[in-house]
Formats: structure tokens, C-alpha cells, sequence
């Protein structure tokens, strides 16, 4: 057997048993997680010795505001450069997506208040991913960490597109069987709403 095609059991040899999952770095909308492992022979094990997943995925309540924010508003009392600021969050660093950079209330200028975000913070406004030990970590729509599952037209995660159907050419629209009674009912009382707009 070549090193190249060496399984996955050969690389968990001279390690101890995974322990038990730790607490969610978040309570709700998607955090991590994380797993240890020890090398039982030294520091000559092949592999890592720590895993990670996702968990608490449930969207967060509207009140409770975005994790980035929560994490800059933290530094609100706490002085810099001899005063303190209202600290609002910097989204989609390209440089830097995992660092907390923050930007004060009525200033141009964009502070890093921490070198990594807390696990869990996404990576950008328009994406899953998340960051994790500072590091951009790749998350499917179907909330799985390293998952490159994605959404079809229809809106299905990891969907073949045959659940939808094109509506007068313009876009598509998911149909399921016991919707499909009152999207036709509303389609036609959109129709007709349309045409004694237009004789009025």
C-alpha cells in the first residue's frame, strides 16, 4: 500500500479515542463546536487532534442582533487610546474575515479589537461559512461544516432544480403538491386584479 492511498483507520493509528463534543460556541444561528483527541506515542501521530461541527443552527430571535456587532459593542467600555467609543462592526474584510475589526459611531477609521472572532461568526454577510480559530471554514446550505452543498433555482438545498417551475418566463417558483391549489387561486386573483386596475 502506497503513503498516497493510506486509509483514513492507518492515520487514526497511535491516537486515543475522540472525546466528547464541548459546548456550542453560540446558542443559536450556527456555531461550532469542537472535539479533542491524544496522541498516545509522543507527538509522532499522523492526523489531527481536533475536529469540529456545527451545531446550534436554529436562526437567532431578531432582538438578539448580529454576532459580529455583539462582539464590537463589547469594546464599548473599554478604553482606546484613552477614550471609549461606540463600536459598530467592519462586514466582508477580503484581507481578514476572521478578525474583529470594528469601526467607531461618527469615525472613518477601522480598528482591529481582536485577531480572531469568537467560532461561529460568519465569514461574510452573504455566506455560511464561519469563521473558526480565526479561520474561514467552508459550510453548506445544508449548515455541515466542509459541506459544498448548495441551493438550486427552486431554493432547495442540494436540489436537482425539478421541484419548481418557470412562471411567465420570468423566474421560477417552487410548487409543491399542496400548494399548488393556492398558488393558482392566487395567481388568478392576481390576474383579475390587474385587469380591473387597469380599467379603472
Amino acid at each position: 500500500m502506497s503513503r498516497i492511498t493510506r486509509s483514513d483507520e492507518d492515520k487514526d493509528l497511535g491516537w486515543d479515542a475522540w472525546g466528547s463534543w464541548s459546548d456550542c460556541s453560540r446558542t443559536c444561528g450556527g456555531g461550532a463546536s469542537y472535539s479533542l483527541r491524544r496522541c498516545l506515542n509522543g507527538r509522532n501521530c499522523e492526523g489531527r487532534n481536533i475536529r469540529y461541527k456545527t451545531c446550534s443552527n436554529m436562526e437567532c430571535p431578531v432582538e438578539i442582533g448580529d454576532f459580529r456587532a455583539q462582539q464590537c459593542s463589547a469594546h464599548n467600555d473599554v478604553k482606546y487610546q484613552g477614550h471609549t467609543y461606540e463600536w459598530l462592526p467592519v462586514y466582508n474584510d477580503p484581507a481578514a474575515p476572521c478578525a474583529l475589526k470594528c469601526k467607531a459611531r461618527g469615525k472613518n477609521q477601522v480598528v482591529e479589537l481582536a485577531p480572531k472572532v469568537l467560532d461561529g461568526t460568519r465569514c461574510k454577510t452573504d455566506s455560511l461559512d464561519m469563521c473558526i480559530s480565526g479561520i474561514c471554514q467552508a459550510v453548506g446550505c445544508d449548515r455541515q461544516l466542509g459541506s459544498n452543498a448548495k441551493e438550486d433555482n427552486c431554493g432547495v438545498c442540494a436540489g436537482d432544480g425539478s421541484t419548481c417551475r418557470l412562471v411567465r418566463g420570468q423566474s421560477k417558483t417552487h410548487v409543491s403538491p399542496e400548494k399548488r391549489r393556492y398558488t393558482r387561486s392566487s395567481q388568478l386573483l392576481q390576474k383579475y386584479t390587474f385587469g380591473a386596475t387597469q380599467t379603472a
